[in-house]
């Protein structure tokens, strides 16, 4: 029987419609037996693709890994070598641009990982060196050495933590159950409002914070959601606000708690000598003017400048402040740092610096009888006691963003006030006759 060429065109269509399905697996069937439609077969792969483990940016489950931690003394060469690098692959690696990672840092108790195609026996595709918890370098072995930085996804818990001061602000908060790293927080944030070197036996705190975690590991990064400090039957409040893109904490007014200085040039710690024009220097044996705060610390602890300023001076002084630096934040103050076993790395005279810019490291340099810094404020050319020193808050809350912030405000005062202290602080003050 002849067939038309019509006919002949729609069976050749017909055929190579059937061809295409076989081999890609189509079907024309809309609905199979079990009611499955395609777009939940989709669905279905799309989640089969969620569950796929993503470590060091790699699907993890689909290579052979072996984990390792760097030793004390272990050499890059001892590391590699043990796991199947050749003598010239140690090399090629540690020609790696230093402007990505330089090999000569890595530092003992780091972990690492060696990730190769699975059931291969050779050299291990991926390098891979934690920097951190969260930051790490992957050396692609097959790819020139290329190194890469990347970051282990993480997220953030919220908690909230109050109590009283009986001992420290350092101590009380790890008594009440949270990292005393957030004592160092609160110092930040009240730091132009508070004198931490001043609270007293009773003072309370009240905080809400987000910790990060890596692999459900908890870093040392927070962030104060809001806070507040009860000194003297006064209660300061920090709320976080957004205002001209920049984010703040304010006080229940809407005043900023950030201003022009900086209440210390340090981290919460003790204050070893005052402002004096008549003080007994324990090394010259002898009475002579102190215009200074000596604030007692470990060395290299950080020291930073008070306030945004310029680096005027920069040396030392054998016969009195050993390293120091000078600021100049006006036309009208002067801060001076003294006594430095180190100055910031860089740090030079016409350096344009920031508040709480680390400008050098606490020490005993100079004429001195142990590690602190001597802090200097001069006003107008003259020696001015540092602890009076007038700081000028920023920018406060705008009449256009006060309904918002207020509102904010509102909510979070209300939570914080909501949160109790653990009733053995109230009774132990109760005991010691701090509270009536």
């Amino acid at each position: 029987m002849q067939i038309d060429n019509k006919k002949k065109t729609v069976l050749i269509v017909m055929l190579t419609i059937l061809t295409v399905a076989a081999v890609w697996g189509l079907s024309p069937v809309v609905n199979n037996n079990n009611g499955t439609s395609p777009d939940t077969a989709a669905n279905d792969s799309i989640a089969s693709q969620d569950t796929i483990i993503i470590k060091y940016g790699l699907p993890i489950e689909q290579f052979a890994v072996t984990y390792d931690t760097v030793r004390p003394h272990q050499t890059l060469a001892e590391l590699l070598m043990k796991h199947g690098f050749t003598a010239q692959q140690v090399y090629d690696l540690a020609q790696c641009p230093d402007t990505v990672f330089d090999v000569r840092k890595m530092r003992p108790g780091r972990a690492c990982a060696f990730i190769n195609e699975k059931d291969s026996t050779a050299t291990p595709r991926y390098f891979v060196y934690e920097e951190s918890a969260k930051e790490y370098i992957t050396f692609d072995i097959a790819n020139n050495y290329t190194a890469t930085r990347g970051e282990n996804p993480s997220r953030w818990h919220e908690n909230e933590v109050a109590g009283t001061v009986n001992t420290s602000l350092w101590v009380d908060m790890q008594k009440s159950g949270a990292s005393p790293l957030l004592a160092m927080e609160l110092s930040h944030i009240f730091g132009w409002s508070v004198d931490f070197f001043g609270i007293q036996k009773g003072d309370e705190f009240r905080l809400m914070y987000a910790q990060e975690y890596v692999e459900d590991k908890p870093m040392n990064n927070y962030r104060i959601l809001a806070a507040s400090f009860c000194a003297s039957d006064s209660t300061v409040y920090a709320i976080p606000f957004v205002q001209d893109e920049e984010e703040l904490f304010y006080n229940a007014d809407g005043n900023s708690l950030e201003g022009a200085f900086l209440k210390a040039p340090l981290d919460y710690y003790r204050i070893s000598s005052r402002f004096s024009n008549s003080r007994f220097h324990p090394v010259l044996k002898r009475y002579r003017a102190h215009h200074g705060v000596d604030y007692a610390a470990l060395t290299g602890t950080p020291v930073y400048a008070i306030g945004n300023g310029k680096v005027i001076a920069k040396g030392y002084q054998a016969g009195g402040g050993g390293n120091y630096v000078k600021i100049r934040h006006n036309s009208t103050y002067v801060t001076t740092y003294m006594h430095l076993s180190r100055f910031a790395k860089g740090l030079k005279v016409g350096d344009a610096v920031k508040q709480k810019q680390v400008i050098g490291y606490v020490g005993s340099t100079g004429i001195s009888t142990g590690p602190h810094l001597d802090f200097r404020v001069h006003e107008n050319g003259k020696p001015i006691n540092p602890l009076t020193i007038k700081s000028q808050p920023k920018k406060p809350i705008s009449d256009s963003n006060r309904a918002a912030f207020m509102t904010v405000c509102d909510s979070l005062v209300k939570r914080l006030n909501g949160i109790s202290i653990a009733s053995e602080d109230k009774e132990k003050q109760e005991e010691d006759g701090s509270i009536s």
